[in-house]
């Protein structure tokens, strides 16, 4: 087995330990941060496997890692909430949301796609072995560089974009940041690079979630007494955001 081959693999095996034991702390209830450290889990797995997933040994595993952070997700926003509801003091409108929050872990914990991903993964090893044994897996390495370098391009012209959609940069951040941890050794991104990144993330991320509060608020009429004061949030967070994404700039210029 080739190098590059070994080390996904020994990867993988270690973000397979690390997803089984936040399922684990889930289903054990032992910590606020089993489900969040869940899906960072899940971010890795499939920012691994993205740049090889046109390989079929591959495709199997990044679409059972993406279908549980689909079904993950709505559930992480409405943990994200409750804990803004305590950090207001407004413990009065929690109480039907931990009852949907509880059971949304047990639908979780007994869903099809987190037993599926498991599956997936307890064969995965074998056949990558087996792939590279038979000479499919060549040239794996020359595409994850190239695939990194082309996410950083993306990146770069996004950040320039006069009509920048923030959701757009977000995704992309996050492509790249987790990209830049899964192959250290082909990622163009400079040193320095790496705390502007995890800056534009968090600012955009913070962004992100006040949006999410407005529209639920919007519809669930028990927060709407809270949205002048996420509306004024969201006004400042869009500010840091965008200070966050021009700092940005000057690790990502284009055309390099």
């Amino acid at each position: 087995m080739s190098r590059f081959v070994d080390d996904l693999v020994a990867q993988v095996l270690s973000l397979d330990i690390a997803l089984r034991a936040c399922r684990e702390r889930l289903a054990a209830r032992t910590d606020t941060e089993a489900l969040h450290d869940l899906r960072i889990n899940l971010r890795k797995l499939r920012s691994l496997l993205r740049p090889l997933r046109e390989q079929p040994v591959v495709m199997p595993l990044e679409e059972a890692a993406a279908a549980l952070g689909v079904l993950s997700g709505p559930l992480r926003d409405l943990e994200v909430l409750l804990a803004e509801l305590e950090r207001q003091g407004h413990g009065e409108l929690l109480g039907a949301r931990r009852v949907a929050l509880e059971q949304g872990y047990e639908t979780l914990l007994r869903s099809a796609e987190l037993r599926h991903l498991f599956r997936v993964l307890d064969n995965w090893p074998g056949l990558v072995r087996r792939a590279d044994s038979d000479g499919g897996l060549k040239g794996l390495r020359k595409r994850a560089r190239k695939v990194l370098r082309r996410q950083s391009a993306r990146l770069a012209e996004a950040l320039v974009d006069p009509a920048h959609d923030r959701h757009r940069l977000r995704l992309l951040i996050k492509r790249v940041r987790y990209g830049d941890e899964a192959y250290p050794a082909l990622s163009p991104v400079a040193d320095d690079g790496w705390t502007a990144l995890k800056a534009a993330q968090s600012a955009l991320g913070d962004w992100h979630d006040h949006l999410q509060w407005l529209a639920r608020a919007g519809e669930q009429a028990d927060l709407a007494p809270l949205m002048p004061g996420w509306q004024a949030a969201l006004a400042e967070a869009e500010v840091r955001a965008d200070k966050a994404c021009e700092a940005l700039m000057e690790h990502f210029p284009t055309g390099r």
